[in-house]
């Protein structure tokens, strides 16, 4: 799994409603504005420069405004991700490890800081409607910068929800979400965005 995209994902998955508005631009503003929670389930694969598919995963994810978040790989590998509004923790079970950081250093500039609590998108990101392909409408947020990891990502709608998402970082791997079971603002406990490293993992990062 790449760790790279794991943070960088969950937020940006929150794009299940979508209102009547005239474009995409203005869907994802309003969003931005009134959603404040949001539960479901994702399958995610990764493709390299070629094409070739070179991971797949699925799991769950819950997520609150702002930036609280919890990112659960179930298949193949368990994984999880929480960021409790100030750090961000990603939990190997495999590897006994967890790694810390930053919220504001693990989210930067990348598809997360759409959604992480500002409404200053656009002081981040050129957004645009990109048109309609394979039977979705699409939005694509590319940021203003060139020192994310990503070169632009893709939203795709059908009807009122959120049906898929695509990234594609600046190493030529694209990577595809597929959603379902979506909850918008759902009452979601706080220990839900909670982590405490299990007793005997290795700690690294900027765990201050």
């Amino acid at each position: 799994m790449n760790r790279r995209l794991s943070i960088a994902l969950l937020l940006t998955l929150a794009l299940a409603w979508r209102p009547a508005f005239a474009d995409a631009v203005d869907r994802l503003k309003e969003f931005v504005a009134q959603t404040q929670s949001l539960r479901g389930q994702f399958t995610q694969t990764v493709h390299d420069r070629a094409g070739r598919k070179t991971q797949e995963s699925q799991g769950t994810f819950s997520l609150q405004r702002p930036g609280k978040f919890r990112w659960a790989y179930e298949k193949p590998y368990a994984q999880l991700i929480v960021g409790d509004g100030r750090k961000v923790w990603i939990y190997d079970a495999d590897l006994a490890q967890v790694t810390v950081r930053k919220a504001d250093r693990a989210m930067g500039e990348s598809p997360a800081a759409l959604l992480a609590g500002s409404n200053e998108i656009d002081r981040f990101f050129h957004l645009k409607d990109a048109g309609v392909e394979g039977g979705l409408e699409w939005l694509e947020a590319t940021p203003r910068t060139g020192e994310g990891s990503f070169e632009r990502v893709r939203l795709g709608f059908r009807g009122s929800e959120l049906a898929a998402m695509e990234l594609k970082d600046n190493f030529g791997q694209t990577t595809w979400l597929r959603f379902s079971g979506l909850q918008r603002n759902p009452r979601l406990p706080p220990e839900v965005f909670r982590f405490t490293p299990p007793k005997g993992a290795d700690v690294i990062g900027e765990n201050e």
